[in-house]
């Protein structure tokens, strides 16, 4: 027991006076005999024990009464059992990731945790806040009631070690306390790693009722006919959805196709035939769980003919001229000696065809063509130096030649998972006329093959950047080498080698990937481009970075846009191109949450829990008042003790 006041205890040296007055009052009595009292001897004798009784009662009573008044103005108490926490900051983490969508007891995770913290939180609590999208240092409840209340769900997923790292940016001479607030979703080992060991932490779970979710997954295009394009919807189903799903397709707000999905596994892909032209719009879903997963925002530019220029000798091109069709393709050849490097970069993808030796001012060129974002194929010469394509090599990535070895090898295996051949294939072939060269390099790599040889040798492998790749063949194809040009690979394996996802495929980004898009756009130094969204309900543009690369422009949006939707670049108020952003899906899956990695921590209930825990071992057990009680009790102790003692 401690006292606030323990210099009040002094006047414990009062309690000598009762004692000095009871002493008083306790002198012996003279002893007289009247002759006409002695009958009442005995009886007085009787009186006189009983009032010294009644006197020793007093006595204590008032040394009791004394003793406890001058305690209760010490003011007595325990001390808590955290009384060194009393002065830790607090910060609270709240999830706002699109998995609180989800729905428990009592209505949706996020919100419902923000209701708890309005209805629970201290008035005079000062904490921090911080979320996945927003900071709020050193405030009270109801300085930020407004904002939790308006609150947004974040794109950006929860990443415990990055909030953490927010925290500990906070220099500060005291301890910490921690309240997290998170479902748990996506929560990895690694990033309990981060907490602080000295720090009081708390983890709040809210559990999700309804762990069934739909996600739109991705969009692709299937096959590209004369005059439609055939495009595929993937979808996820995670927990037990027996219901028929209806999926809608419309493009500028116009339905434009309808179906039902029926899931028999957790993947499904749909597919609907839309015309070969401009599209901007999006797939929906709907289902009963998260509604963020819902929506699928892409866009399709009408197609623009490719230019495609092979360099090598015209009698080993002469295959190409078959496969890049003028209705698709402006496709040249030209012999190394006529080559203008001026139109190389004016190209959407050059192809060297066996050239013996390539010149330093063309790896050069190429170098920079690649690097924005043109695609570059390479089959060697039978006539190469290793050197020489060892030195052209590493102008790109970590792929080395080996002297040519003779002999026949077949191409025997497939890649069926590589953007190369992800929409060629409906399932895997196991059997099928394999291809045979005579003759090959062998090739060290660090980039997986695309096509390998029985010996399990890369046959055709890539380097790929996020604007272009660079495809390399580790032998020559042509006919006296190899039947590859008679095998059904070589108009697929060519046709998409030589196209430009950015230019004719599907725009469906994900908003925080960071990949840089290529627009053909000629800026001065001082014009920009600007993306503005074409959603009426929305308003919202943003200036990305850029860089001019000639006549194209490369941009890199960083964690914009804010919302999901259909935008447009625009040069002033020239509508450049039409593209599409979407969250990431990282968090469909609602029953992914990894709580049983918090054995080690403190797990509580809920919010108004943690204050009430907080306060308990943090507020001194005051005893005084019982003090003050057992004042009052003894003094009418002394009351009843004059009252009814004789």
């Amino acid at each position: 027991m401690q006292f606030k006041h323990p210099e009040i205890l002094y006047f414990l040296f009062l309690l000598v006076i009762p004692i000095l007055v009871h002493l008083f009052q306790l002198r012996r009595f003279k002893k007289e005999y009247f002759t006409n009292v002695h009958f009442l001897k005995e009886l007085a004798i009787q009186t006189r024990k009983s009032s010294r009784l009644k006197k020793w009662l007093l006595l204590l009573t008032r040394l009791f009464l004394l003793a406890c008044l001058i305690i209760a103005f010490a003011q007595p108490f325990f001390q808590a059992k955290d009384s060194k926490g009393i002065t830790n900051e607090m910060f609270i983490v709240l999830d706002n990731s699109f998995s609180m969508q989800a729905k428990g007891k009592q209505g949706e995770l996020m919100k419902r945790a923000v209701q708890e913290l309005l209805e629970n939180a201290p008035e005079n609590q000062t904490f921090s806040l911080i979320t996945n999208s927003e900071i709020f240092w050193n405030t009270d409840i109801k300085s930020i009631q407004r904002e939790l209340q308006n609150l947004k769900y974040s794109a950006s997923p929860f990443a415990l070690d990055n909030l953490m790292a927010k925290i500990k940016s906070r220099k500060s001479p005291y301890n910490k306390d921690i309240v997290i607030i998170t479902d748990a979703v996506g929560l990895q080992p690694k990033q309990l790693k981060s907490i602080d060991s000295t720090s009081n932490t708390y983890f709040i779970i809210p559990k999700a009722e309804q762990k069934n979710n739909v996600a739109i997954d991705s969009v692709f295009i299937q096959q590209a006919l004369d005059n439609f394009y055939e495009i595929g919807i993937k979808l996820s189903s995670y927990g037990d959805n027996e219901k028929d799903i209806p999926i809608s397709l419309y493009n500028n707000k116009k339905l434009i196709a309808k179906t039902i999905v029926n899931f028999e596994g957790k993947e499904k892909s749909i597919n609907f035939t839309i015309p070969k032209e401009d599209f901007n719009g999006y797939a929906w879903i709907e289902d009963n769980a998260l509604q963020y997963d819902n929506q699928l925002f892409f866009s399709i530019s009408k197609p623009q003919k490719m230019n495609i220029v092979s360099i090598g000798q015209p009698e080993k091109s002469s295959f190409l001229k078959k496969i890049y069709s003028d209705n698709e393709f402006v496709y040249t050849n030209f012999d190394l000696k006529s080559l203008d490097y001026n139109i190389l970069e004016k190209q959407d993808a050059i192809i060297l065809n066996e050239i013996p030796e390539i010149p330093q001012a063309l790896q050069t060129t190429l170098k920079a063509f690649v690097e924005k974002g043109g695609n570059l194929v390479i089959i060697p010469s039978s006539e190469s130096s290793i050197s020489n394509l060892n030195s052209l090599m590493g102008n790109f990535g970590k792929i080395q030649f080996q002297p040519i070895e003779n002999g026949e090898k077949l191409v025997t295996k497939i890649a069926f998972s590589h953007p190369l051949y992800s929409t060629v294939f409906e399932k895997k072939i196991e059997n099928f006329q394999y291809p045979n060269v005579n003759s090959s390099y062998k090739i060290s790599s660090v980039y997986p093959a695309i096509l390998s040889f029985e010996d399990q040798n890369a046959f055709l492998t890539a380097m790929q950047n996020p604007v272009s790749s660079v495809y390399v063949f580790s032998a020559p194809i042509n006919k006296t080498n190899s039947n590859f040009q008679n095998s059904p690979l070589i108009v697929p394996t060519f046709y998409n080698m030589a196209l430009s996802s950015q230019k004719t495929g599907i725009s469906a980004l994900t908003i925080g990937e960071n990949s840089p898009f290529l627009i053909d756009a000629s800026l001065s130094k001082d014009e920009i481009v600007e993306i503005k969204s074409l959603t009426e309900d929305t308003n919202e543009k943003f200036i990305p970075m850029q860089q001019i690369l000639n006549n194209k422009v490369k941009l890199t949006f960083n964690d914009f846009p804010q919302e999901a939707g259909n935008f447009g670049i625009y040069k002033q108020d020239n509508l450049l191109k039409e593209i599409s952003f979407n969250y990431a899906r990282t968090e469909s899956n609602i029953d992914s949450s990894n709580e049983s990695i918090l054995s080690d921590y403190n797990v509580i209930g809920s919010i108004d829990e943690v204050f009430d825990t907080l306060q308990t071992d943090r507020t001194d057990n005051e005893i005084w008042k019982w003090f003050v009680f057992l004042t009052l009790l003894f003094l009418v102790t002394e009351i009843l003790i004059q009252k009814f003692v004789k």
